[in-house]
């Protein structure tokens, strides 16, 4: 599924902003996951513009509300305009600027039906952990950039990144009430659901 010009435009704006855009691939695979489960209540760590947000509201059940955390403001504002001029109403969306590990604890338990964590990799492992208290069963767990450039699946890397989001995956692979599924889709993307 190509993305809607408005997704095209936010890609470009994270990617000029200095942030690595999701790949269309990955946007696309989202989009199709979130009508997998019809999903109402969804939570995006990393709003970066806004391209993910618009697959979101996009894909969501008509009454479905977006709840985005970023500790950029600037990335908000920028999302917001987007879905804005894309004709959601505000009523819609939460765009919540600040750290995600203050939030996220704030949210409610098995509230959500969707958690996409898009955030900053060194924070993985704590999100991971604020996801699984929020997400509803049969709630499904996406982790971007799951494969990390390639350096996730060589046991060699011992860079920040690699291991901390080896450890969210092995937090993940751990948990007896997931069911999960790494994909090489764009920078790598882990798929949970909740039992």
């Amino acid at each position: 599924m190509a993305p809607s010009p408005a997704v095209s435009e936010a890609i470009g704006e994270a990617a000029a902003a200095g942030h690595a855009p999701l790949s269309t691939g990955t946007l696309s695979l989202l989009a199709t996951l979130t009508r997998a489960i019809n999903a109402k209540a969804v939570v995006e760590i990393g709003t970066y513009m806004g391209s993910s947000g618009l697959v979101f509201l996009g894909s969501m059940a008509p009454d479905g509300i977006l709840t985005s955390i970023d500790a950029e403001a600037d990335n908000q504002h920028a999302a917001r305009a987007f879905f804005t001029r894309e004709g959601f109403p505000s009523s819609r969306f939460r765009l919540i600027a600040g750290s995600p590990l203050e939030i996220m604890p704030k949210l409610r338990d098995a509230a959500y039906d969707l958690v996409f964590i898009n955030g900053d990799k060194t924070s993985y492992v704590e999100y991971v952990i604020s996801a699984d208290r929020m997400l509803r069963a049969g709630g499904m767990l996406i982790l971007a950039d799951a494969l990390w450039h390639g350096e996730v699946a060589d046991q060699s890397n011992e860079s920040d990144e690699a291991l901390i989001i080896r450890e969210a995956i092995d937090s993940i692979a751990q948990n007896e009430a997931y069911t999960y599924s790494l994909l090489p889709v764009g920078n790598g993307l882990l798929v949970a659901i909740k039992s």
